[in-house]
């Protein structure tokens, strides 16, 4: 059997250049591609060389359609990122002016969340001592 890892997740947000420029700052991701995308929508991928996340927006304010999630925001129940050091990371992220909930220490590791400017809830999560 092959080892799968998870390559990107797809969100639809309302600005994807602004959620590159977060995503930069606060895991020293860098923009892999950015373009048109989906009917007429932009797509920026933001991630390093293995994973990414692919942050679309449509061409225009839509409304939303039932069971379609590229004509909404949020469409997901979050997006999980590992970071070396949380506390530095959840300090950024603050500083951002984003409030951080349900911390908790657990085997294997620490983790908080917060929820962005479209309402994706991020998972930060370290593995380390």
């Amino acid at each position: 059997m092959s080892t799968a890892f998870l390559e990107h997740v797809n969100v639809t947000v309302s600005d994807p250049a602004a959620t590159a420029k977060r995503l930069e700052n606060w895991f020293g991701w860098k923009v892999r591609w950015k373009g048109d995308a989906k009917g007429g929508g932009t797509t920026y991928h933001i991630g390093n060389e293995t994973s990414y996340v692919a942050a679309y927006s449509p061409p225009k304010q839509t409304t939303p359609v039932r069971d379609e999630s590229y004509s909404h925001h949020g469409g997901l129940n979050h997006i999980a990122v590992v970071v070396d050091d949380l506390d530095a990371t959840e300090e950024l992220i603050k500083a951002d002016g984003y409030r951080t909930h349900n911390h908790g220490d657990y085997e294997p590791g620490r983790r908080f969340y917060f929820d962005d400017d479209d309402g994706i809830e991020f998972e930060i999560v370290s593995y380390q001592d």
